[in-house]
């Protein structure tokens, strides 16, 4: 067994494993902001009723609630916004997953002598690469959303 084959495999190990590493992180983070949204809401709510039964208070009670459900929606809109990144993140991630095995796919052809190659390895070949490329290009579709998105909210 080639050297040149084991640095491929274990390369290809070790960016699944961070590629796991990685959609473990996300999920984490997707359970935490789920978590904080139930407790934003029930936040929310508690102000919104204080808000209505204002019978007797102050201006300057009314003000703080009001602000303090204000705070409590823009701290949802970052989390609703964090969510976002962390799908189209999600959505990354399985296009990269999809990209190596193509990619080792294509390679085990490639690496095939083409006096061996039959007609049929030939036509797979081909569809491996337009199938890599139909990858790529919806990576580079993501990305290109990330990057509008980071402007807009600049």
């Amino acid at each position: 067994y080639p050297t040149w084959k084991r640095t491929l495999a274990r390369r290809a190990r070790e960016s699944q494993m961070k590629r796991f590493c990685r959609a473990q992180a996300i999920q984490r983070r997707l359970e935490e902001i789920e978590v904080t949204f139930r407790e934003l809401e029930q936040q929310g709510i508690k102000v919104e009723k204080l808000l209505r039964d204002e019978n007797e208070s102050s201006a300057d009670q009314l003000t703080q609630w009001t602000n303090q459900l204000l705070y409590l929606v823009q701290k949802k809109n970052n989390l609703m916004s964090e969510e976002s990144d962390l799908m189209i993140a999600v959505q990354e991630l399985k296009l990269e997953e999809q990209q190596c095995q193509l990619d080792e796919k294509l390679r085990s052809y490639m690496n095939k002598e083409d006096t061996l190659k039959t007609p049929e390895d030939e036509k797979a070949e081909q569809e491996i690469l337009k199938q890599l490329v139909e990858v790529v290009n919806k990576r580079n579709v993501l990305i290109q959303l990330q990057e509008e998105k980071r402007l807009s909210e600049l």
